[in-house]
């Protein structure tokens, strides 16, 4: 018999699991028609509310809900990585507890699965009830990966996944501890259908996403998946030095025709303090790169687990 493991990355979702169980229940009865077993896997990424509690309950009334519990807050990416990693499914599906990612939608994917796509992905095609401001800077982030990276990562696009056994075991493949799921989706290639739908209202409790996190995940794609940032501080160093060049024989013609003394000792601090801003600016590139090769070195676990709270 195939089965389907749906893994729930959740951090601090006492109130939405239970929503998010029984609206998952009331839209997979028609995996049973179809031969194909249920499970369910709650990742908890360091909780310190009730999450645990909530998903222990769910699996005192049903068996096939389990957990993973870490010893502290590892990240989505860990999170994901780990369920991932746990899954020995035929099929697989990543889902937020907050309902944002509609399970209504999961006959529709597996209907793709039929025809012999690996993966359906799930895309906002509207960004109704986020913040003006948090919206603009995404569609910004997506526009400058498509420019900037060759892997194909679409805007809008949601963790929401169902893949194959085949397209699991390609991201496992991937074992890099700085991890940018959007990006390795795209990057293991295969068939993949995307589906488009609304955005949806969070059922229950807050996001645990703030603007400057946003910022910082949208740093790590762009290192992750494009080295462009470096070539471009090379250009621009290339570019100072050309200027500083041509300003060397300006001042020269000038003296030697004119006969002046070289004049001017704001302009001269005034460009000498942007163009150290530019090579911090250029060393902070290479600063990014380099940090993130440090970590890979490190071998360090993505997650640890709490092993008293696993099930």
């Amino acid at each position: 018999m195939s089965e389907l493991t749906v893994i729930v990355p959740c951090k601090n979702e006492e109130e939405a699991i239970p929503l998010f169980y029984d609206e998952l229940i009331a839209n997979t009865s028609f995996l049973e028609k179809r031969g194909i077993g249920l499970k369910v896997l709650f990742i908890d990424d360091g909780s310190d509310d009730g999450t645990v509690a909530a998903v222990r309950a769910l699996h005192e009334r049903d068996e096939r809900v389990h957990l993973i519990s870490f010893s502290r807050n590892f990240g989505k990416e860990a999170a994901m990585y780990a369920g991932l990693s746990a899954s020995d499914s035929d099929y697989t599906v990543i889902m937020d507890a907050d309902l944002q990612d509609p399970p209504s939608l999961l006959e529709e994917m597996f209907g793709y699965i039929d025809e012999g796509y690996d993966s359906v992905a799930t895309r906002r095609v509207t960004r109704k009830g986020e913040p003006v401001i948090r919206s603009f800077f995404a569609r910004r982030f997506y526009k400058l990966m498509k420019k900037m990276s060759d892997t194909e990562i679409m805007d809008g696009a949601r963790d929401y996944r169902l893949m194959t056994r085949q397209f699991v075991d390609a991201v496992l493949a991937m074992t890099e501890y700085n991890r940018f799921t959007k990006g390795i989706f795209g990057w293991v290639g295969f068939e993949t259908k995307w589906i488009d739908y609304e955005n949806v209202d969070r059922s229950a409790g807050k996001t645990k996403w703030s603007f400057w996190g946003l910022v910082i995940y949208s740093l790590e794609g762009i290192t992750a998946f494009s080295t462009k940032p470096l070539v471009l501080s090379s250009l621009i160093g290339i570019f100072f030095c050309i200027v500083a060049f041509l300003m060397v024989i300006f001042i020269i013609v000038r003296r030697l025709v004119f006969g002046d003394p070289v004049a001017g000792w704001a302009s001269t601090v005034t460009i000498i303090v942007f163009v150290s801003g530019v090579q911090f600016f250029c060393t902070g590139i290479l600063g990014q790169y380099i940090a993130k090769a440090y970590l890979e070195v490190k071998k360090r676990p993505l997650y640890l687990k709490n092993e008293k709270n696993c099930f």
